[in-house]
């Protein structure tokens, strides 16, 4: 089973420029996933010509089954407000998506706890912080029927203020304490593996850096189990695409 976690950056290449919908398609088929968490996900919005990226990925990868989890409503970076459970939202959302090869037999959206003050946030070749505005976060999980029986899949994209990350770590792990065994969690956790297998009690299946795509010196993109699972591979792929280097694990 090849499995794999990419922060898309909504569809842009790196430089900017516009998002085509088929450059996305065209890297998502070259990951040949069986399992895909996506973050940073567009929904109708007209950055990325109001596609349905969580779509574009699904019908390139070939799944069987898809869900799009808004985070919010609205743009990043402009108008936005948190958004709820009231299912598939109209007008522009942007979130997670979770993608399957393999039959999936429920869904959840976990909403995580929010920052709901602006935060101090050292930045890399900063000397002073810098104030974060914290965006909502989610937790997408799949109950997935494989060969040999359910596995929990969850995907997340988490805060990049660092002690508050780890908490919305616990609390998704705190909400999937009754979901079938084994568990997959895959993301961008924004924390290196140390802290990530640390927080979690996960063990982490791959250790390559993913972030900055050009020259990668920092993972931020975990696949994590509680399982002992044997990986045959795994390799962070530069898709050209986004700021993040995709994270791909083949297991036995």
């Amino acid at each position: 089973m090849r499995v794999a976690t990419f922060n898309i950056l909504h569809g842009l290449a790196p430089g900017g420029g516009r998002v085509d919908p088929a450059r996305l398609a065209a890297a998502v088929r070259a990951l040949d996933a069986d399992l895909l968490a996506l973050q940073e996900v567009d929904l109708d919005q007209p950055r990325s010509g109001r596609a349905d990226l969580s779509q574009v990925a699904a019908e390139a990868m070939g799944a069987v089954d898809h869900r799009f989890a808004a985070a919010l409503h609205g743009t990043p970076g402009r108008a936005w407000v948190a958004a709820g459970d009231s299912g598939r939202p109209d007008g522009p959302a942007y979130g997670i998506a979770l993608l399957s090869r393999l039959p999936v037999t429920s869904w959840r959206v976990v909403r995580l706890p929010g920052l709901r003050v602006p935060a101090p946030v050292r930045v890399p070749d900063r000397r002073l912080p810098v104030i974060s505005h914290e965006e909502p976060r989610v937790g997408l999980v799949a109950e997935v029927s494989s060969v040999r029986g359910p596995v929990t899949v969850a995907g997340t994209h988490l805060s990049f203020v660092p002690w508050w990350n780890g908490r919305q770590l616990r609390a998704l792990l705190a909400a999937l304490a009754n979901s079938p065994r084994p568990l997959l969690l895959m993301g961008d956790l924004n924390m290196g593996p140390e802290k990530a297998q640390a927080v979690s009690g996960l063990r982490s299946l791959a250790h390559h850096p993913t972030f900055p795509v050009d020259a990668p010196s920092r993972q931020l993109d975990h696949v994590l189990s509680d399982a002992p699972l044997r990986v045959v591979s795994s390799e962070a792929c530069d898709t050209g695409l986004s700021d993040h280097r995709a994270l791909v694990v083949e297991l036995a």
